[in-house]
């Protein structure tokens, strides 16, 4: 099994920044991808951004040139830097990872950590 750890988050007021990290262990492998999603009560969650194995980044469209995701060398720890942040950006920020076999994909969770943005 696949075990995600997060740490950063918190309260920050609206304009300012905040980092999340993610550090990877267990049955982990480095040729899979990592991301953050979040979500608020009575929402689907959502996707945040994500990279994959290969360096790839994706985003989504309420925090591009605003929030950039990183890997590092190792390929097991993913950081999310959040600047700009706004009071609709408060979520419970969930971190991911995943690797697909063939056509299907499997999803593993951390706990998730909270980000309040007061305005």
């Amino acid at each position: 099994q696949v075990q995600l750890v997060e740490s950063g988050g918190g309260l920050v007021q609206a304009g300012g920044s905040l980092r999340l990290s993610c550090v990877a262990s267990g049955s982990f492998s480095s040729a899979y991808g990592l991301g953050w999603y979040r979500q608020v009560p009575g929402k689907q969650r959502e996707l945040v951004a994500d990279v994959s194995k290969s360096g790839d980044t994706n985003y989504g469209d309420s925090v591009k040139g605003r929030f950039t995701i990183s890997r590092d060398f190792a390929g097991n720890t993913v950081t999310l830097h959040m600047n700009g942040l706004q009071p609709e950006d408060t979520a419970v920020y969930y971190c991911n990872s995943y690797r697909t076999v063939l056509t299907k994909r499997y999803d593993y969770w951390g706990q998730g950590i909270q980000v309040t943005v007061s305005s």
